[in-house]
């Protein structure tokens, strides 16, 4: 029988793309304002794998995408992303998006998404919130899936996150050497 356990914290992501510079910006700070210190912010990327928000946000889109150095626990996801809406709804002009924000996380075994959107390898987490797992951990290496979107696939992409998750393991094994420490003493008390 499995015993169950709490997760282990999670390494809080997002990719965000705009037509504007200025939005993008915005819309990192306000990310920040919520979640705390960014530690990863990459350079900015031409978001050209898909034309499908092109009618809505444009077609010069622009990207980013952001780490936070605060982990978090992967049940906050659903949070995370109705969050990231509702800044999504603060750039709307005219009734389209301006800014596509979409949270996520890297943990040791995979990089998840969170999506409003069902499909057959989304569980259902609640309130309207699906996890899109992404790519999976493999080998020393993040790996697609059949269903992974072309540009989380892309050679680059995967070494960014490849790095990220380096990030997170040091600040995971930081937190279990801390927890460690924290028992010894209460044991020692």
């Amino acid at each position: 029988m499995s015993k169950p356990a709490l997760p282990e914290p999670v390494k809080l992501i997002s990719s965000i793309f705009s037509g504007s510079r200025d939005i993008l910006n915005k819309t990192i700070i306000s990310l920040s304002e919520k979640f705390g210190k960014l530690d990863y912010i990459s350079a900015l990327i031409p978001f050209e794998y898909t034309d499908y928000y092109a009618k809505e946000s444009g077609t010069s889109l622009i990207r980013r995408f952001i780490s936070f150095e605060n982990l978090v626990s992967p049940d906050t996801l659903p949070d995370i992303k109705l969050f990231t809406n509702k800044v999504e709804e603060n750039f709307m002009r005219d009734g389209s998006r301006l800014v596509n924000i979409d949270p996520g996380y890297i943990s040791r075994a995979h990089l998840i998404l969170a999506t409003g959107k069902a499909y057959t390898h989304r569980p259902y987490i609640r309130d309207g919130i699906y996890a899109d797992l992404t790519l999976i951990f493999v080998k020393h290496t993040f790996r697609s899936l059949e269903w992974t979107y072309p540009d989380y696939s892309d050679r680059d992409m995967i070494m960014m996150f490849n790095n990220i998750r380096e990030r997170y393991m040091i600040q995971a094994q930081g937190l279990k050497n801390d927890q460690m420490r924290t028992m010894s003493s209460e044991q020692g008390e």
